[in-house]
């Protein structure tokens, strides 16, 4: 899986561009289960998504339009 390539050198900052875009609900809730899992041990993990939600799931989120931001939620 792309997510264990991701991690192997143990980065502080992990980046996932739409990483649940062609999943299945069951898939999506794994992937998002494992970045939970991976944010709780420490790891920084910043997401991109079109999907309100998958960005549900953040602990802050920020909107944005045409390369600015919109909105910054805590």
């Amino acid at each position: 899986m792309c997510i264990a390539r991701a991690i192997v050198h143990r980065p502080s900052i992990l980046l996932a561009d739409e990483p649940t875009g062609n999943l299945d609900s069951k898939s999506e809730k794994e992937v998002m289960e494992i970045f939970h899992g991976l944010h709780q041990s420490g790891l920084t993990v910043i997401l991109v998504t079109h999907n309100p939600e998958i960005a549900r799931h953040a602990e802050r989120t920020i909107l944005m339009r045409d390369g600015i931001i919109q909105e910054a939620a805590p």
